[in-house]
């Protein structure tokens, strides 16, 4: 027995207003309820001079008063006695009529042969003696209505060619495949099978899957593959359309199989489905129900369809490798990232329609250039798609800001390349300059003219960043990993933050002081599954993902818990930090800087003895050297000690502070003298060899400021003017 489509949609509605009302039977009232929103229905009942609304209201009151289920109380819906009669009695009508085909009119006559039936009762008394008048109406409209149902879908019988792409037909707008000689051949040879002849390729973003298809396409157009498969049309699948206005249940199973059934008749055809992962839960509206990958197994094993599909690595396993009877019917072709040469090779075949597009030139090397430099700073992409972008990005750019001159000659040189990719991933574009190396020549002396008796660490700084421009470093290892050892105020943090500064690249400080504890470190990689804070990501993994190129200061690293030692480890090592959701972030470009107090309780003994010579720094990193791990040492690319403050540093520190000093005063009209007693005065109370240049700065903010601020605020540098310091031995004086 089969169903007219009327039909099924009025048995699924009547279960659902039962649902609503959560009645535990469904009752043949229910489906007069479920008739009533159905327009032949209403036709027929307007026809007969009988106000479908005022049936409705009078309904719905009766629905009312049936008891409900409590709403903590959980039930399974069941058909009513009188429910299962009416349906007895429809087949008993059929079966007398002769009928192939289970219809409204049919369920209506059933329902009027019901005794103490209140749907039954309220009909006839609505009709009476034109109860005849009413069914031949009935039959009537409902004929017309499936009749029109029959000419709506002979219609659509070529829609399912909206939900599909030829790519035969579009192989002029896309990139022509260049290589992959080897996956085309074995995808051809898969296709060419008996059995499972449907190729699966598996590869990361941005490698060329998609390509692959095109490419197949491409040598069936030409006629360049094998006779089994001469005249086969390559259509792709897109789902999101087919899933789009999918309002009710079975809309999107339609679709489908108008779809597969379209290229059953076309014949010769071969379906292509992007991100083929997405099949599976497609279209599933509830945990028994199917979905798309289902629906599409039966077709898996035609002849005269074949299937081709594409995905990455970790979206397999999350998804296809679960829907076991879906991977056993395709064959896997892994499609590896192309290397450096094949990239370049790629992008040689394809420059000229980049050319054509923007209307430039790209220079000789260019794109030997733009391949290696997208491999060697963009990370979190792969060849060749990341290599195209930059040169499309890079011709777009030259397009819009024309070279002055005559039109037609607008070339595309590596500066133009490096500034994009400086933009692209966030990188200082002095890291990728080749001829440029002024600016790393005069680092040091810019360096030490801020930094005063530290000239050896700043040297071993400068000398790292100057290797790594030479490329005579470990490229998975950070720009430099040092450890500073030093007692507290002689320049440590400074150091960092002028190489940040001259370098033009951002400072990222992390108080290891913060990280003491055990559970700290799922601050700076993140928190496990299930735990609150999992979402937010680490905060050490997000900076350098943010900021890939910078000067990373670690303060008071012998402060931090010891597991965050073991972090540091891998990072030292290879380079490479992954967080809490599989993501890496690349420490290539990273200079690390990890400074330390430890053993400064111990400094005071570095010149205990006769003719000791052992200075703090010293002393510290003997206990340097206790605190840490052998395995954590020896991964630094160096330790170094800074001096101990004397009086020659500390009295160019004092100029310095001066300086700064004067620049905030120039800004309020105010030139400020000291003479060399006051001079003196400041250096005598500032400088300690105990609190570094630190106490120079209180010095200076108690004895010199209040000075300046009264007058300034109150006196005669109101307007500005000229102040001189001087000192009456025992304070200073204006």
């Amino acid at each position: 027995m089969t169903y007219t489509e009327s039909f099924n949609e009025a048995l699924a509605a009547a279960l659902d207003t039962a649902k609503l009302y959560r009645h535990e039977y469904v009752t043949p009232e229910h489906i007069l309820s479920a008739l009533l929103r159905q327009d032949p229905f209403c036709i027929a009942l307007e026809e007969c001079m009988c106000n479908s609304r005022e049936l409705q209201r009078h309904l719905n009151e009766y629905l009312k008063k049936i008891e409900s289920v409590p709403t903590e109380i959980e039930y399974s819906q069941e058909l009513s006695f009188q429910m299962n009669e009416m349906i007895n009695n429809a087949y008993l009508i059929i079966q007398n009529s002769g009928a192939e085909q289970m219809t409204i009119p049919h369920i209506v006559q059933a329902m009027l042969t019901l005794r103490e039936s209140w749907a039954a009762e309220i009909l006839k008394s609505i009709f009476k003696e034109n109860l005849a008048d009413f069914l031949s109406e009935l039959v009537t409209q409902y004929e017309c209505y499936e009749e029109m149902n029959e000419i709506s879908e002979a219609s659509q019988t070529e829609a399912w060619r909206n939900y599909v792409t030829c790519l035969n037909d579009n192989i002029a707008a896309h990139n022509p495949l260049i290589g992959r000689e080897e996956e085309l051949e074995r995808t051809i040879q898969i296709l060419c099978r008996r059995d499972k002849n449907n190729p699966l390729h598996i590869g990361e973003p941005g490698v060329g899957k998609t390509a692959i298809a095109y490419g197949l396409a491409a040598l069936i157009e030409n006629g360049k593959v094998p006779e089994r498969l001469q005249g086969y049309k390559v259509y792709e699948l897109d789902l999101g359309t087919m899933l789009a206005g999918t309002q009710f249940r079975g809309d999107f199973e339609k679709r489908i199989k108008s779809v597969m059934e379209g290229l059953c008749e076309e014949g010769k055809a071969i379906v292509y489905i992007d991100e083929i992962h997405n099949l599976v839960g497609a279209g599933r509206s509830s945990e028994g129900s199917m979905d798309a990958s289902n629906m599409l197994k039966p077709y898996l094993e035609r002849d005269d369809i074949r299937f081709m599909g594409s995905t990455t690595y970790e979206e397999y396993n999350k998804y296809l490798s679960r829907s076991k009877g879906i991977v056993r019917r395709f064959s896997q072709i892994e499609v590896p990232e192309p290397t450096i040469d094949e990239t370049i090779k790629i992008i040689e075949g394809l420059i000229k329609r980049y050319e054509a597009h923007h209307n430039v030139k790209y220079a000789k090397g260019v794109i030997e250039y733009a391949v290696k430099a997208s491999a060697k700073f963009i990370n979190d992409r792969h060849l060749p798609d990341k290599a195209i972008d930059l040169i499309d990005e890079a011709g777009a750019y030259r397009e819009l800001h024309p070279l002055t001159g005559k039109r037609g000659t607008n070339r595309v040189d590596k500066a133009l390349i490096m500034d994009v990719l400086s933009r692209i991933c966030k990188v200082d574009s002095m890291a990728m300059k080749e001829e440029d190396t002024a600016t790393l020549e005069t680092l040091y002396p810019r360096i030490s003219s801020q930094i005063y008796g530290q000239d050896e660490a700043i040297r071993e700084i400068v000398s790292a960043v100057q290797m790594s421009k030479a490329g005579l470093l470990d490229e998975n290892k950070p720009l430099a990993s040092l450890l500073f050892v030093g007692p507290t105020g002689v320049g440590k943090t400074e150091v960092a933050k002028v190489l940040s500064a001259e370098l033009g690249i951002s400072l990222l400080r992390f108080d290891m002081s913060e990280y003491t504890e055990k559970h700290t470190v799922a601050k700076l990689i993140g928190s496990p599954a299930g735990y609150i804070g999992y979402e937010d990501g680490g905060l050490l993994t997000d900076a350098i993902r943010k900021t890939p190129n910078c000067v990373l200061l670690l303060d008071e690293i012998e402060k931090a818990h010891p597991d965050i030692f073991n972090i540091l480890l891998q990072v030292m090592d290879y380079a490479m930090l992954t967080d809490n959701k599989g993501r890496k972030s690349d420490f290539r470009h990273v200079i690390l800087i990890m400074t330390s107090n430890a053993g400064a309780q111990h400094a005071h003994k570095a010149s205990i003895g006769f003719d000791s010579k052992v200075s703090a720094g010293e002393a510290m990193l003997k206990q340097v050297k206790k605190s840490f791990k052998p395995e954590f040492i020896n991964r630094l690319s160096g330790t170094i000690i800074f001096n101990d403050m004397d009086k020659k540093m500390a009295t160019l520190i004092l100029n310095k502070k001066l300086r700064e000093l004067q620049d905030k005063l120039t800004a309020k009209g105010v030139t400020m003298h000291l003479t060399d007693a006051a001079k003196e005065l400041l250096l005598n109370r500032g400088f300690t060899t105990e609190y570094g240049a630190r106490e120079m700065d209180r010095v200076i903010s108690s004895m010199l400021k209040p000075l300046l601020t009264k007058e300034i605020l109150f006196g005669k540098l109101k307007k500005g003017g000229e102040a001189t310091i001087d000192t009456n031995g025992t304070t200073l004086t204006i």
